[in-house]
């Protein structure tokens, strides 16, 4: 399936959340199963080139796509959670929406210095998340080497906010 195709796969809701957003809705695609695989499949290529230690998933969504890409290539998953939902010793780092500040949060001994990391999440929006995400990878001493996406936002350009070189993302809207 090539992006086109999965990117017919995204349903449009213009007006959500609220007035002048259009949002794009991703659980059309996950409902259907060919899809779902192709994206998967699409979003590993650049990654398997990268040769990751381990996938940082970004809550919630970047869980769906993260663990299934971790598991595909054998190597370990490791989740960046909301403020609050981690128990044990975490780090945190604060970070800016394009509505205010929120706060991620880390297992301490989640990564180990040196590391190879791939951070996935589904969407590329203004890049604030897997901005603050890059700080909490760094802090705990591992390399970014990657950063996948299934769909970006190009006109709100989160892109401009990342490392270059290491950023892919199968669908552009």
């Amino acid at each position: 399936m090539n992006p086109e195709q999965l990117a017919s796969k995204v349903r449009t809701i213009p007006d959500f959340p609220k007035p002048g957003i259009v949002f794009r809705d991703i659980t059309t695609l996950l409902q259907d199963g060919e899809a779902f695989s192709a994206a998967i499949e699409a979003m590993m290529a650049p990654i398997r080139a990268q040769k990751p230690d381990v996938i940082v998933g970004i809550e919630s969504r970047g869980f769906i796509f993260g663990a299934p890409i971790a598991h595909a290539l054998g190597i370990g998953f490791v989740p960046v959670r909301k403020l609050g939902k981690l128990p044990g010793e975490t780090i945190t780092v604060e970070y800016e929406l394009e509505y205010g500040k929120n706060v991620l949060e880390l297992h301490r001994d989640a990564l180990t210095p040196g590391q190879r990391v791939v951070i996935v999440d589904d969407v590329l929006a203004t890049g604030g998340t897997v901005a603050g995400t890059i700080r909490l990878v760094e802090q705990l001493g591992a390399q970014v080497v990657g950063i996948s996406f299934l769909a970006e936002l190009p006109a709100l350009g989160g892109r401009a906010r990342l490392p270059d070189g290491i950023v892919s993302a199968i669908i552009p809207f």
